[in-house]
């Protein structure tokens, strides 16, 4: 009876979820359209130009094979983790015991600074480094069962959880919560809006770079951080209401052999006057600077960045290539910076066009394609060869040609699509009002969704082989306290 009467909850929320995922201009890119890639791509620099990139339809089959002589710089992790690694183990190389021990101290700081100014809470009791990992375990809790609040957990209703209610109050719980902080004061020295968590932003991104080694194909974009569409189909319009427009905009360089996040960064919409939200997405040479911030440390290592309309620009293309890093980007004569690019190029031709039909301008390495498959699209890139061919395998109507450059962005952007839809449900569903902590719990869910890549890509996935819940699940156990983390014997 329960299932019959989800049936159509089930087919909304997927709806809510494709409509959600099309309003991201950097992921528009779905097999309706440019099909899928061809199972054959030896022929593709994409995946032969060095011993680290490998294709995105392969990935999990060569997992097996991680030790091989034959690929020492491939993509995955930097360490090799023991057969009895847990849960905790992967996300402690991310989050480890002196940052929790660093909320805890500055926890602590606020909480004496609050009641010295607004008076005694009798109640409260230094927090301690057993009860902060409860509490993150309380908040990770939310995004594997979807509830309103993480209050659920108390209470008597369907997302209660009694099973690990009995760890902490509520009570407790919610001083905690109060109080919580990454960094408790402002230094006379800041002015940054993320003062608070970008500490905790600056060790998570030294813990991404030492445990991951990424491969040479990356791709820009935001990731779908929206609400779970389940959760929203069942909102009333007086929830959705009092939930707040986020603040900031959220933007990733991303992995597209595994789908590991290599780097975050965090854009505030109350930024002063150009550097704002607001301009962010309507002038592209502010995307621009997103993209540099991204890529500061990409510099000659010879990656392959693919972006999406918004970032896509001749001069920011131009910029890389003399760091060392090469691009591959769609183009749209309404969302991008077309200075420097032929007009000529940039209209659509009178003639009717057939499918696969293309045609190329050059300058230097830069190759500017129009390609035609029911409309017209256009790439810039100097990472491909535009005499290379390539082609996109459709369904129903076989083989499209096309050049190179566009089977492989179709091919690892349509890779990006399938992250966001298996890892974007598992983001913490706990929403603050404080911008801080909303980025906080956000980066929290990606260090969580690349401790998952990391188990998959270790040797003790082959023990548990745990799926993406029954992960999440273990490391909120163990977090709780209720599960032994040691190594077996």
């Amino acid at each position: 009876m329960a299932e019959g009467g989800g049936g159509p909850a089930r087919r909304k929320a997927l709806s809510l979820l494709e409509a959600a995922r099309s309003r991201y201009e950097s992921l528009q890119i779905s097999d309706d359209v440019f099909g899928e890639s061809g199972q054959d791509s030896s022929g593709n620099p994409f995946y032969s130009t060095s011993a680290d990139s490998r294709s995105a339809a392969s990935s999990q089959d060569e997992e097996d094979d991680e030790d091989d002589e034959g690929r020492p710089e491939g993509p995955g992790p930097t360490r090799k983790m023991p057969l009895t690694a847990s849960a905790m183990d992967f996300f402690q190389l991310f989050v480890p015991d002196n940052v929790l021990k660093n909320m805890v101290v500055q926890t602590n700081m606020y909480a004496k600074k609050y009641q010295e100014r607004f008076g005694s809470d009798d109640a409260w009791i230094d927090v301690t480094l057993t009860e902060m990992k409860a509490f993150l375990g309380y908040m990770i809790s939310t995004s594997i069962h979807h509830c309103e609040s993480v209050l659920s957990i108390w209470s008597s209703g369907f997302y209660s959880n009694k099973s690990i209610a009995l760890i902490m109050t509520q009570s407790r719980f919610e001083k905690i919560l109060k109080y919580f902080h990454i960094v408790a004061f402002r230094s006379s020295q800041t002015t940054h809006g993320l003062y608070k968590i970008q500490p905790f932003l600056d060790s998570l991104q030294n813990g991404f770079d030492s445990a991951f080694r990424p491969s040479q194909a990356q791709v820009l974009h935001e990731p779908l951080i929206d609400e779970d569409p389940v959760f929203i189909a069942t909102c009333t319009e007086r929830e959705l209401r009092k939930r707040k427009k986020r603040k900031f905009s959220l933007w990733v360089r991303q992995c597209s052999s595994t789908g590991f996040i290599c780097q975050i960064y965090v854009h505030l919409k109350e930024g002063s006057g150009a550097d704002g939200l607001d301009a962010l997405k309507n002038k592209p040479q502010l995307h621009s600077m997103v993209a540099k911030s991204l890529c500061q440390n990409a510099s000659g290592k010879n990656y392959i960045i693919f972006t999406g309309p918004s970032i896509t620009s001749l001069n920011l293309f131009e910029e890389f290539e003399k760091q060392g890093i090469y691009c591959c980007g769609l183009l749209s004569t309404r969302k991008s910076d077309c200075t420097g690019l032929p007009p000529s190029m940039l209209n659509n031709p009178e003639t009717p066009q057939s499918r696969g039909q293309y045609r190329i301008r050059m300058k230097g390495n830069m190759s500017l394609i129009c390609w035609y498959n029911k409309g017209h699209f256009r790439f810039l890139t100097n990472a491909y060869s535009p005499v290379q061919q390539g082609v996109i395998i459709k369904r129903k109507s076989g083989e499209i040609p096309c050049p190179l450059a566009v089977e492989a962005f179709a091919a690892h952007l349509s890779y990006i699509c399938k992250y966001d839809d298996k890892y974007s449900k598992y983001f913490i569903s706990h929403k603050p009002n404080k911008t801080w902590q909303q980025v906080f719990w956000f980066a929290i869910s990606i260090a969580i969704n690349n401790a998952y890549i990391l188990y998959k890509m270790s040797e003790a996935y082959h023990v548990t082989r745990y799926s993406r819940a029954q992960f999440g699940e273990r490391l909120v156990k163990e977090l709780l306290g209720l599960e032994d983390t040691s190594p077996s014997h």
